[in-house]
């Protein structure tokens, strides 16, 4: 159901909003928005996705804009805390803004630091967060799976609940899980990047490359798309986000909710990581937990956070550009 280019570009609001930390090299988050008849949906593809990746994350405003979500399974979903590649003497401030987490997810692998560097943020987030807690890293495909074999065996004393996206391409993941299991390394590998980028993420399913898939709503073309995909591999989910405001990160939270099984914390309390947000009624963890339900954005706040006009212009032809794209592949179809 793709609304005519005009209907979307009537209610698209473009805000940046300042990070509170640096989070992949990102320092201001620029997303679009859009309001349909079933409320807001985010499109916030990074600026770096050409038109045919990005157009599945337009597709995904639109099934939150005008199509509607799945029905939900749960009331709430558990959700970690995210520690981005920060000093061990910044990690206790960091977790302090994910209250109830037990879960935490750990950046590593950080351009310009060392693997010294990653031992000691981990080895402080376990200390702050006791023995009881479940602690993961994410090194975003930047090692070899040499170099993340090495690493995995300095990190696994800290008890990993898995290492994420440790190695960039599917066949690499396939081949440091023999070689952990080679090496008696217990650290299960999830495949991120695999799943949301690549062209066929169920070849992940079927060369055996990981144990548990992390699944985006946005990079998937909605919650209902990303389900197909879950219950297509056939291994435990988590659900995560790219960096979102409430509003995207409420579709997150509408696909956790939707998963007949849910056994892991998912990466949707990433809200605390931005200096502002769209609504007065942020999605932030509550005990642990994000409640199931629609967000609606604040006029006030998206005034606030306006991009500047170059910036609006640069995101309405991009909505364009992926517009045409959705209704290349929608022509397409039998």
């Amino acid at each position: 159901m793709l609304p005519d280019l005009d209907e979307l570009l009537a209610s698209l609001r473009v805000v940046a909003i300042p990070m509170r930390v640096r989070f992949r090299g990102v320092t201001t988050r620029e997303v679009a928005l859009v309001e349909g008849p079933r409320g807001w949906g985010e499109f916030g593809p990074f600026p770096e996705y050409e038109p045919a990746e990005a157009a599945r994350w337009l597709g995904a405003a639109v099934e939150a804009a005008w199509v509607g979500w799945p029905v939900a399974v749960r009331p709430s979903v558990p959700v970690n805390a995210t520690v981005p590649a920060v000093g061990p003497e910044r990690v206790a401030e960091v977790l302090a803004r994910f209250p109830g987490c037990t879960t935490a997810k750990v950046k590593v692998a950080e351009r310009g630091q060392t693997l010294d560097d990653d031992v000691a943020r981990v080895a402080e987030v376990r200390a702050v967060m006791g023995p009881r807690a479940r602690v993961r890293v994410d090194a975003n495909g930047a090692w070899t799976v040499e170099e993340a074999v090495a690493a995995l065996a300095r990190l696994a004393p800290y008890d990993l609940e898995y290492s994420e996206q440790p190695c960039a391409t599917v066949e690499e993941l396939r081949d440091l899980r023999v070689a952990l299991a080679r090496n008696g390394i217990d650290v299960p590998v999830a495949a991120d990047e695999s799943i949301r980028r690549a062209e066929d993420p169920l070849r992940v399913r079927d060369l055996e490359a990981a144990d548990i898939v992390v699944v985006k709503v946005a990079p998937l073309g909605g919650v209902a798309a990303a389900l197909s995909v879950v219950e297509a591999c056939g291994l435990p989910a988590v659900v995560s986000s790219a960096l979102d405001t409430s509003v995207g990160i409420a579709a997150g939270v509408a696909l956790a909710a939707a998963l007949p099984d849910l056994d892991h914390a998912c990466g949707l309390g990433t809200v605390a990581l931005l200096d502002g947000d769209v609504t007065a009624s942020s999605l932030v963890p509550v005990g642990g937990r994000l409640a199931v339900g629609r967000v609606a954005a604040d006029a006030d706040l998206l005034d606030r956070w306006a991009a500047p006009s170059d910036r609006v212009a640069w995101w309405r032809e991009r909505v364009g550009a992926c517009h045409a794209r959705l209704e290349h592949l929608g022509r397409e179809q039998p």
